[in-house]
């Protein structure tokens, strides 16, 4: 796999199994989030298992879209998933959940998938230009609420 077009780390005081459930809980990981501010299970899927779908929905100002994703990696050291808009994709999403000795270090790590044809009408859907600078500022504010959130308990 390549190197991801954005990622970030951060060191949090709790463990790796609160880190890993409050990531893979849609409604909690909405929370801490940037621009995915909602998710909801698709057909009998209720909770993070690879395979499971969901759709997300993803806020930027007034603006609002909608994806579907597909959980690939549902472990306690990996939460995954793979985005499409319609059939094509957009994007892969990962957070690395490492133990530490004083709680844990977690990666997010986003691959940016969507074909060049494509690239324009998702400016126009989400009003970014860059999605690699926007999407490493946003993973460094989702860490950092992230980070609070699972600490503060």
């Amino acid at each position: 796999m390549k190197a991801p077009d954005a990622q970030g780390s951060v060191d949090v005081k709790a463990s790796a199994d609160r880190v890993y459930a409050l990531v893979s809980d849609l409604p909690r990981l909405a929370n801490v989030s940037e621009e995915y501010s909602a998710g909801r299970w698709l057909g009998a899927a209720t909770g993070p298992a690879v395979g499971a779908r969901f759709r997300g929905s993803n806020r930027r100002g007034v603006r609002f879209w909608q994806t579907t994703a597909t959980v690939t990696d549902a472990s306690p050291r990996r939460f995954a998933f793979e985005v499409k808009s319609f059939w094509l994709p957009v994007s892969r999403w990962q957070y690395d959940i490492e133990p530490t000795d004083g709680g844990c270090r977690v990666t997010e790590s986003t691959w940016d998938r969507r074909p060049a044809w494509f690239r324009p009408l998702t400016v126009l859907a989400t009003g970014v230009r860059d999605r690699a600078s926007e999407n490493q500022t946003n993973i460094e504010r989702t860490l950092a609420k992230l980070k609070t959130a699972a600490e503060e308990g």
